[in-house]
């Protein structure tokens, strides 16, 4: 695949490549090891989620997402350490009593070779070479996990950790055949360790680090096979290992994220009728990753970039296609979590790119800017008939009403526009970012009818209505990742994202 250039090239017949998703690593053996970057997080696009309906080019104007493929999996360093250790410690005992245990040697050299010559999977881990001498060495490593977890399958069939441990070893595998190598398969690889997986899980049904990377082993198969009825089936087959793992790990955001590119990807294949209900389900789980770890560059990102294509399909279509939101309306929101994204991780050039694509799409100089039902300022049990609905602005400062109270016409500016003046209401309601103390939905029979949204503050709560409980988990989730980008000591970002 080409690499993409910061004007790359259009996918639905106009506009720039739209930002990609950012899927999350494999689970290894340590849960201490770190993550590495698999290739060129920038090189993937998704293509048009519907070919048959190509956009006119005004409708085309829009630049498509591109999804950042960030951390595919992670690097198995603890368990190549221990093996390294273990390799070389055996091979150092033998070096001492080599003569007193030669007949030993031989049994295990005899035990190896059938273990090596009757296995279909240890043929396919021996075949794989490596790409280059970093490479070579992590795969005789590798093979050499393979075999000791082979012999704990040939003493104990039912020994599921060494099935977990194997399929993981396979996997990792896979990730060390070259672009050019044709033997063995990727995809071979991948489905013998799909293979352990199953065995692996039938036998300890809870195991659920097996049913998300036995997943992510999925979804890398369906990857290469496109967009066919093949891929669609696994892409399902994902899907539901997702949900398995979710369901027996419930604090994963890890595996919520990978659940949602999955079934992002599954939108994109499945029949039109079929699209909206997959696509909205991937964002409950972009949002459900989120609101585990309000941090995770990751999910906030996919959310901005499902939200775009939200966006360009309801645009395609004409107009409304859900709950009354608008293309426009989309737009603006992907803009949000893609500057917060940004925000949290300045330095991902994935980000940059999105951000630059779509800046143009937020409310400047604002990051949020809509309408709230609120009490009169100082007054949070006022009656339901002294509440107004009026606008509010976010911004990285924080929440600001504005009560239009004298407007007059400004002079012209150098770019040639003029507008309104607004004058703000000192007794506006108005809430500091570091003030904040925590965000959070609420259904309080004192506050009048609709999503309630509280904001806890060192000075006390601040109530709001949002118009619908949709609009609500805009607002929520903008104030959340506001007040987060703060305490990450990364305001000084957010601001120069929407002052310019």
């Amino acid at each position: 695949m080409a690499s993409p250039s910061d004007e790359s090239e259009l996918q639905n017949g106009g506009g720039e490549a739209a930002p990609e998703s950012v899927p999350e690593p494999k689970v290894e053996v340590s849960t201490e090891a770190e993550a590495k970057v698999d290739g060129d997080p920038e090189q993937t696009v998704i293509q048009s989620n519907d070919a048959e309906n190509t956009p006119s080019a005004e409708q085309s104007a829009k630049p498509e997402l591109q999804k950042d493929e960030g951390s595919q999996t992670f690097t198995m360093r603890e368990l190549l350490s221990e093996l390294k250790d273990s390799e070389g410690n055996s091979a150092a005992r033998e070096g001492e009593t080599r003569d007193a245990s030669h007949h030993y040697s031989s049994e295990s050299t005899q035990q190896q070779h059938h273990i090596d010559h009757n296995d279909p999977a240890m043929d396919l881990i021996n075949s794989v070479t490596g790409v280059d001498e970093e490479g070579r060495s992590r795969q005789r490593i590798l093979a050499f996990a393979a075999r000791r977890y082979a012999s704990a399958i040939e003493r104990n069939s039912e020994d599921y950790d060494a099935l977990y441990n194997w399929a993981l070893v396979l996997q990792e595998s896979a990730d060390n055949v070259g672009p050019d190598s044709s033997s063995p398969s990727k995809d071979a690889l991948l489905e013998e360790a799909c293979k352990k997986y199953d065995e692996a899980t039938r036998l300890c049904p809870t195991l659920h680090d097996a049913f998300y990377n036995w997943a992510i082993a999925i979804s890398d198969r369906a990857k290469m096979r496109g967009r066919t009825k093949e891929a669609e089936e696994l892409w399902k087959q994902a899907t539901r290992n997702y949900e398995k793992a979710v369901q027996l790990n419930w604090n994963s955001p890890q595996a919520l994220n990978n659940w949602g590119l999955a079934l992002q990807e599954l939108s994109a294949i499945v029949p039109v009728r079929e699209k909206q209900t997959i696509v909205r389900t991937a964002i409950s789980k972009f949002r459900a990753a989120i609101q585990l770890q309000f941090d995770f560059h990751r999910a906030i990102y996919n959310l901005g970039t499902v939200l775009y294509g939200l966006a360009e399909d309801t645009l395609r279509a004409g107009g409304i296609v859900d709950k009354e939101v608008s293309p426009n309306e989309l737009y603006s929101q992907s803009a949000i979590y893609i500057a917060a994204a940004h925000a949290l991780k300045p330095n991902y050039s994935v980000y940059r790119s999105a951000l630059r694509l779509v800046r143009s799409m937020l409310p400047l100089p604002y990051l949020k800017v809509g309408y709230l039902t609120a009490p009169p300022a100082g007054n949070p049990v006022a009656p339901h008939g002294d509440w107004k609905r009026t606008q509010f602005v976010l911004n990285h400062e924080g929440l600001q009403q504005l009560n239009k109270v004298e407007q007059k016409q400004t002079p012209q500016t150098l770019s040639g526009r003029s507008g309104d003046a607004v004058y703000i209401d000192k007794a506006a309601i108005k809430v500091d970012v570091p003030d904040i103390v925590s965000v959070s939905a609420c259904a309080d029979l004192t506050l009048p009818a609709g999503a309630g949204l509280c904001i806890d503050t060192i000075h006390g709560p601040v109530f709001l209505v949002a118009d619908s409980w949709e609009s609500l988990d805009g607002w929520f989730d903008a104030i959340r990742l506001v007040y987060t980008i703060f305490a990450r000591g990364k305001s000084d970002v957010l601001a120069g994202i929407i002052t310019g």
